[in-house]
């Protein structure tokens, strides 16, 4: 080739790279960087949305079904969230930037026009190669981001969560809420029962403000539970953490009072108690109240027990078994409420050291029915004429177990509690009163009711004396069949709890075949939430928090980018 035409090739080359590197390479670099960048945040941004927008469970950061409910959204799903789309979206940014400079390598660099298109090869990637700067950047800030969001929401979560949590014990505990199993071989204390969900009846046994959820757990079916009793979660059904047996409605609202009726063999424990529901079910009425039997069982065993009264009859003896307890709710306005658990065991239960070990509901109650069968006191049945005897013998059956004995196991029992077995009140109540009063040894109680030191008189004095010591209150009343429903009445209402000693609500109607029903006394729970399929409506408001977040980095990202370029021009 002749000198002047390289000459004038080397010439124009510089010219070229003159151009290229002055003119177009100040211009073309920071458009290639912009660009770049914008297309970084477009991919970001295009993924985010896919990612957070949808609102059912699958897509590309699917959410899995709970075991029982779902987690809180920042705990858990919002990096989920935030690896899905970090993962898909540099792979893409890099495969992209690779493949445009290799295109742009083969299209500029790839003929003899490459000699003179080099500063515009190097412009444009360059400025990709740069731009990763920005877009590292804008990762880093987007997940700063999602940490803000995080922080942001749980910390509010925190305050919720803890303010509830305090709510419900203080709740608890100006209530002297007690929560306990009624159920045979468990009779446990229970913290917080296992609660059902009425949608899918899935067992929650975590109800509790937590990692599910301050105000609402979301059940895997989705329908919203609440975490508290005074939000409501009352109205669920609940179970024993313990043996799964099925509690009261109601429990962890009211009170539950254990009480134990405790008495010898025949000593009438059954017939007192029966008594007693029926008093106490004239007094509600009395009062505009309500008395309603948790089992549809106990209903029926109290109807019989009514029919078998009315017909003069006796009432059959308690089995063998362990008792679940009959279980009241009951509810007098004005009044402190509660829910009963009345423990009828058969007297065999108090004849041994073994078998007192067994009644484990023992070791949660405060107030104690000791039902003593004066004709099983020694020396009273020493003091029995033979007419007395026979008349004993064919209006009652008399107890063969001596209360003294009886109350002395119960009470070697209560002693291995942490308060030693320490009562607030205990009620003696001596049945049989009405055949007593027509004996030589108990006419004295006709003019003179004085229970106390009738009992002290005839051998009870050191098992008076006890019940000093071991009870706050103790009260003594005498027992028949005709003894008046209001003196029952007032008597198991302050035993239980429900009205102080002495308080009298004025005459109860007469009850006469009616009987406590067994329907329910809270409303229950509604089925309420978004279907299974889609997430928890918080799970929607967090990514769209985040959505929102990052739109608006978006937008800030393109309005500093157009700025830029107008500074630029």
């Amino acid at each position: 080739m002749h000198p002047i035409v390289i000459l004038l090739l080397i010439a124009a080359w510089i010219a070229a790279m003159w151009l290229g590197f002055v003119v177009v390479f100040p211009v073309l670099f920071p458009v290639a960087v912009a660009a770049a960048g914008l297309a970084a945040v477009g991919l970001y941004y295009l993924h985010a949305c896919r990612t957070l927008a949808p609102s059912t469970r699958l897509g590309p950061s699917p959410v899995g079904a709970p075991e029982t409910a779902y987690r809180h959204y920042l705990l858990d799903q919002v990096w989920r969230d935030w690896w899905t789309i970090t993962r898909t979206v540099v792979p893409r940014v890099w495969h992209t930037a690779v493949t445009v400079v290799t295109r742009l390598t083969s299209y500029l660099l790839g003929g003899l026009w490459g000699f003179f298109a080099f500063p515009v090869w190097l412009a444009l990637c360059a400025g990709i190669v740069v731009a990763a700067l920005p877009a590292a950047a804008l990762g880093v800030a987007l997940t700063a981001l999602y940490g803000l969001v995080a922080a942001v929401g749980l910390a509010g979560w925190l305050v919720c969560a803890l303010t509830l949590a305090a709510v419900e014990r203080l709740f608890m505990a100006y209530g002297r809420i007690l929560q306990t199993c009624p159920h045979p071989f468990c009779y446990e204390k229970i913290a917080l029962p296992v609660y059902e969900c009425p949608g899918c009846q899935a067992r929650h046994p975590h109800l509790t403000p937590g990692a599910a959820g301050a105000f609402l757990h979301v059940c895997r079916c989705g329908t919203r539970l609440p975490t508290t009793v005074p939000l409501g979660r009352f109205r669920l059904s609940a179970y024993c953490p313990h043996c799964g047996g099925r509690l009261p409605e109601r429990i962890g609202r009211v009170r539950v009072e254990p009480l134990a009726f405790v008495g010898g063999p025949s000593a009438g424990k059954t017939t007192f108690m029966v008594m007693g529901i029926r008093a106490l079910h004239a007094r509600a009425r009395a009062v505009q109240g309500r008395v309603a039997f948790v089992e549809q069982r106990h209903a029926q065993a109290y109807a019989g027990a009514i029919r078998e009264f009315q017909r003069g009859g006796r009432l059959a003896k308690t089995g063998p078994e362990l008792p679940l307890a009959t279980m009241l709710d009951v509810e007098l306005p004005g009044r402190a409420r509660r829910i009963l658990y009345l423990f009828d065991p058969a007297g065999e239960h108090y004849t041994g050291a073994s078998e007192v070990e067994s009644l484990r509901y023992l070791d949660h109650g405060e107030a104690l029915l000791f039902v003593v069968d004066p004709f099983a006191l020694p020396q009273v049945g020493r003091a029995l004429t033979g007419d007395e005897r026979r008349l004993v013998d064919e209006t009652a059956a008399a107890s063969d177990e001596d209360p003294a004995d009886t109350l002395q196991r119960v009470l070697n029992e209560l002693r291995t509690r942490p308060d030693r077995g320490r009562q607030k009140r205990v009620a003696v109540v001596v049945t049989k009163t009405d055949l007593l009063v027509r004996t030589e040894i108990g006419r004295s109680l006709d003019t003179d009711p004085d229970l106390r030191g009738w009992l002290g008189r005839v051998g009870l004095g050191n098992t008076v004396r006890t019940l000093d010591q071991v009870a706050g209150q103790v009260r003594y009343f005498g027992s028949g069949l005709a003894t008046a429903p209001d003196d029952v009445a007032d008597l198991l209402g302050w035993v239980a709890g429900l009205a102080p000693a002495g308080e009298h609500a004025g005459p109860s109607p007469d009850p006469g075949q009616e009987v406590p029903g067994t329907a329910p006394l809270r409303d229950p729970w509604p089925v309420r939430g978004r279907d299974a399929a889609r997430v928890p409506a918080g799970y929607q408001a967090g990514r769209w928090a985040v959505l929102a977040g990052l739109s608006l980095l978006t937008i800030a990202s393109l309005a500093g980018a157009a700025l830029a370029a107008v500074r630029l021009i």
